[in-house]
């Protein structure tokens, strides 16, 4: 049995990596800084631990990571998701404040999990770690400097990874994904339509026009690469980015 911890596993992407470990039989620890989400999810998945913390305070973190060990008796995978989408807005009108809590939590946070959880990871038999990048880790995007920047730290620091923790056998990935089917999505669009002068939907028909397949992604199937990443059948993939983007082929 896998023992899996999520981070912000309560909603949206997140949920579905608790749905589909549990349905693998995994036990899984979530965390997130949404009590009733958590809540949710521990009365619709059975056995899923679900306990808040917020990933952008390290003493939150570092009581989090051995809670979550101790819960599953041990970390097989992690799984680092949390991340904000920042604000929507030129470098030179972006609030300092904006940008700190952009880092804090989308490359930070994921530095301090994963540091606390390596030494557990290196017991395991079959250590795990899949990051949760983005196509603006691979191409960047205007207006959107915070997240693109911490996406593409993402990427420089699950190749990190994947060469100091070889020697343990724990393999480390990043999945990209690209415009994923949600609320999130919605507030992205909007925030470039306040700048562009479009509408939202005129930015939706936009952004998927620059995929050969013209639709949004199924936060299922990130969850389902995520599972497949983690298993014996992935056993040696490592170090690699993994985009789930519909072949976007530009920002």
């Amino acid at each position: 049995m896998q023992r899996v911890l999520i981070t912000a596993g309560a909603s949206g992407i997140g949920r579905e990596f608790a749905r589909a470990f549990a349905a693998q039989g995994a036990k899984v620890y979530t965390c997130d800084i949404d009590t009733q989400a958590l809540a949710a999810l521990e009365r619709e998945v059975a056995g899923v631990i679900a306990k808040p913390c917020d990933m952008a305070k390290r003493d939150e973190i570092e009581k989090m990571v051995p809670q979550a060990v101790a819960a599953l008796g041990g970390l097989d995978v992690l799984i680092n998701n949390a991340g904000i989408a920042g604000p929507t807005l030129p470098v030179e009108r972006m609030p300092p404040a904006e940008w700190d809590r952009t880092v804090a939590i989308n490359i930070t946070a994921m530095f301090d999990v994963t540091r606390l959880a390596i030494p557990h990871l290196k017991e395991s038999k079959a250590g795990s770690i899949v990051n949760m990048s983005s196509i603006a880790g691979r191409f960047g995007f205007a207006n959107r400097s915070p997240y693109a920047a911490t996406k593409w730290a993402v990427i420089g620091f699950t190749k990190t990874l994947s060469i100091e923790l070889g020697e343990w056998g724990i393999r480390a990935n990043a999945i990209a994904p690209g415009a994923v089917e949600g609320e999130r999505l919605e507030r992205v669009f909007a925030g470039r339509a306040s700048i562009s002068g479009r509408t939202t939907a005129e930015e939706r028909v936009k952004a998927l026009a620059e995929q050969s397949i013209h639709d949004t992604i199924d936060a299922k199937d990130i969850a389902q690469l995520a599972v497949f990443l983690a298993s014996d059948a992935a056993k040696s993939i490592s170090g690699q980015v993994l985009p789930i983007d519909n072949d976007r082929q530009r920002a």
